[in-house]
């Protein structure tokens, strides 16, 4: 019939062209969803008498989780968190239904940041080799000391060694990487994380002591990238009853001044109970996604 190799060449073309859209859209399904914002005492936090705790407790505002993202394909279930935090059985019932991730990333060993690896062990859930992603000092960290030995000799957990500045794939071309940053070191290093997704990336580094100690350029970065979640630990030095020398993070002023103009849409979070901007427009919240 006339035309008819015409006919079966166009429905050749559509065919590989439905297959090829079918086969890349669980890129398509990639989020960031927000579990946390707050410092690693929460909010309230345990003796806080400030009147944002004081509201909590009578039930006149939510409580603020423990800083933390999640990373999940909506299409496909697999889910990634970054930092497990003493919130964490909350925060995994949000992301996945309570099911155990693909995967946990830890950028440090203060109590906000890892203290939620308890809930994989015999005690609770009793996961079966949860990889957790951590450097080398870090991994070391928790090979050797108790509790968390004990959950990476059942195991629990299978801890898997990230290199700084070397790129992790995860899952359908997702990577991570981790860099150092400046902070308190007194158990292991401190990493803040490129999340790179199929489309957009993201940072994400909840505590550094400040920028300027930094041989990298966080305006530099943040331009590289579509989300910056940052360190919004406090809006004002004096807002603590102790010297801010001993608990250093950067300003909430000093990030926007030096990532005015960049690429990056700038989100605060790591929020302490006593920062007066914790309802900013740039204070990120507890269940807000993002797109990757």
């Amino acid at each position: 019939m006339p035309g008819v190799p015409w006919v079966l060449g166009l429905l050749g073309g559509l065919l590989v062209a439905l297959t090829a859209s079918v086969t890349a859209q669980p890129s398509a399904h990639w989020e960031i969803v927000v579990l946390g914002i707050a410092q690693d005492g929460g909010i309230p936090q345990l003796g806080c008498e400030r009147p944002i705790c004081q509201d909590i407790r009578a039930g006149k505002r939510a409580a603020e989780k423990v800083s933390s993202l999640g990373l999940i394909n909506r299409r496909s279930g697999a889910a990634y968190v970054f930092d497990a935090t003493p919130d964490f059985p909350a925060q995994l019932q949000r992301l996945t239904g309570g099911k155990p991730p693909a995967g946990i990333f830890l950028t440090h060993a203060h109590m906000g940041h890892y203290t939620g690896l308890m809930f994989l062990g015999r005690e609770s859930v009793n996961a079966v080799s949860v990889p957790v992603y951590a450097t080398e000092r870090m991994g070391a960290y928790l090979r050797t000391n108790g509790p968390w030995s004990q959950l990476v000799s059942i195991p629990n957990i299978t801890l898997r060694t990230m290199t700084y500045d070397q790129a992790v794939t995860i899952d359908d071309g997702v990577s991570v990487t981790a860099f150092k940053v400046p902070h308190r070191d007194e158990f292991s290093d401190t990493v803040g994380f490129r999340i790179a997704g199929p489309n957009r990336s993201a940072l994400f580094i909840p505590d550094i002591d400040r920028w300027e100690k930094w041989e990298r350029s966080i305006r530099d970065l943040a331009g590289t990238v579509d989300y910056a979640f940052l360190d919004g630990t406090f809006a004002s030095a004096t807002e603590i009853n102790r010297p801010i020398e001993e608990v250093p993070h950067p300003l909430m002023s000093r990030t926007r001044e030096l990532l005015n103009g960049v690429k990056a849409r700038l989100w605060f979070i790591h929020i302490n109970n006593s920062n007066a901007e914790i309802d900013h427009p740039d204070v990120v919240k507890e269940g807000m996604t993002f797109p990757m």
